[in-house]
């Protein structure tokens, strides 16, 4: 039981897509728009793109500072 709930709590490292989507309310094509203009930075494991969650971070943070 203690280790189901340890487990529960572990946060990802990457988001996919429609995570990343969710998390910013955003529909996915404006999260692959901020992919391809804005810069937003991803991990590619063949097809599969995935948003690392401290870069993501970082990149908002980034874009709050100069808006």
């Amino acid at each position: 039981m203690a280790r189901q709930k340890q487990e529960s709590m572990i946060q990802p490292l990457l988001l996919s897509i429609p995570e990343v989507a969710s998390s910013l309310r955003l529909s996915r094509a404006k999260v692959y728009q901020l992919i391809d203009v804005e810069g937003l930075p991803v991990v590619r494991f063949g097809r599969a793109v995935r948003v690392s969650v401290i870069a993501l971070e970082q990149w908002i943070e980034e874009r709050g500072k100069s808006a």
